[in-house]
């Protein structure tokens, strides 16, 4: 490798740790906006999030969790039974059959605990790699990145990683993050893709990550507010 290319190197590699800092100091305490209190009501809420607020969910979750609040009483309803609960998510019905099915194979091959692995998880109807790696995080503590539309857009706008779908997003940021900070990072770049980097209209002139945006940086000033 040319001296260039290992100056380009490594002037990227501390235009990244500069932007994890940073953020890690606006967003130090930040966690899940779901309200739950085990490992089934967080996968049910994860589910439920698909297209819907977090605020959403809870308002729904906190009269759900009253009725079946474990793996064992959603096992033993229909479909049907969840659905009046959940009118006011995206996909309602699908995601009431995903919930039902979900909680049978629990029960019947997990002794009723939301399995920690990764491989199990994505076995459940409903549970793709976003909440699998959310479940294996918040609720177990194993070290996980999980991207959703905040995590991809924002990290493809500072440069983190510029894959084309959030697998490749996933591989690229667990590469240049480190490991013990992959779950502070899910959460820090979903704090601020919804407080100042948000899809439609980003507060660019008001971003604390100005000076190391790498778009703004490609770009410059003149081109605020960006659009993608």
């Amino acid at each position: 490798m040319s001296s260039v290319k290992v100056n380009q190197h490594e002037q990227e590699k501390k235009r990244i740790e500069q932007v994890l800092k940073m953020l890690a100091m606006h967003y130090p305490q930040v966690k899940t906006g779901l309200v739950y209190d085990n490992s089934f009501q967080l996968l049910v809420a994860t589910v439920l999030s698909a297209q819907t607020t977090d605020q959403q969910v809870n308002k729904i979750t906190a009269r759900l969790f009253e009725a079946l609040p474990t793996a064992y009483e959603m096992a033993r309803r229909k479909p049907s039974d969840l659905e009046p609960y959940l009118k006011r998510v995206g996909l309602y019905r699908h995601k009431a059959s995903y919930l039902v099915e979900a909680s049978k194979i629990i029960v019947e091959q997990h002794g009723g605990r939301v399995p920690d692995q990764f491989a199990e998880l994505i076995k459940l109807p409903g549970v793709g790699r976003k909440t699998a790696n959310i479940i294996i995080s918040s609720a177990y503590g194993q070290p996980a990145l999980a991207v959703d539309t905040h995590v991809f857009r924002v990290s493809r706008r500072l440069g983190l990683a510029d894959g084309k779908n959030v697998d490749a997003v996933e591989e690229q940021l667990k590469m240049v993050i480190p490991q013990d900070q992959w779950i502070a990072s899910h959460h820090r770049l979903i704090a601020h893709g919804r407080t100042l980097c948000q899809a439609r209209n980003p507060q660019c002139k008001n971003c604390f990550l100005n000076e190391w945006c790498f778009l703004i940086l490609e770009r410059g000033n003149d081109e605020w507010p960006l659009k993608n």
